[in-house]
């Protein structure tokens, strides 16, 4: 369990993320669509964009920037990966001009649990706590990032310097 807060208050996720090194556990999603996907179906290497929810300044931001930066890199899948409803998510990108990545939802998923993700307490239990996780070609964990406060940003540079 790892703690990070939210606006200073400290709060629980359900675990930790996988380890630099380790094969990051394969979990099912949902598309804007409808359809469930594996992130083992997603080619090249990924970059894992988790946030609580698109209704938040800071994870939109986020959206915004992987969608800038990470797309420009040949061979690789941004999957930006929150509880919000596929309709949110597809309203969202769409609003926004956001195209290239991949909006998932985990809304039925195991996927915050399996990667440590799911917020145990506080006024946002249940959702995903923010977090980059890089993968490789073969799923192998490169580089991870559990923001320590919700309401920061993630290091972009540090991540995009492991893709």
């Amino acid at each position: 369990m790892a703690q990070i807060k939210l606006r200073g208050t400290p709060i629980h996720t359900s675990g930790t993320l996988p380890a630099v090194g380790s094969t990051a556990p394969d979990a099912e999603l949902t598309t804007p669509e409808l359809v469930d996907v594996r992130l083992s179906s997603f080619p090249g290497k990924k970059v894992l964009n988790v946030f609580a929810s698109l209704d938040t300044p800071v994870c939109a931001a986020s959206v915004r920037m992987f969608a800038k930066e990470a797309t420009k890199k040949p061979g690789v899948s941004v999957l930006n990966i929150s509880m919000d409803l596929p309709f949110a998510q597809k309203r969202f990108a769409a609003t926004e001009g956001i195209e290239g990545v991949h909006m998932l939802s985990a809304f039925r998923s195991d996927f915050p649990t399996r990667f440590g993700l799911r917020i145990e307490d506080g006024g946002m239990r249940g959702l995903c706590s923010r977090a980059v996780i890089v993968l490789d070609e073969a799923n192998k964990v490169l580089y991870t990032e559990q923001v320590p406060e919700i309401v920061q940003e993630p290091d972009y540079d540090a991540a995009l310097a492991n893709l």
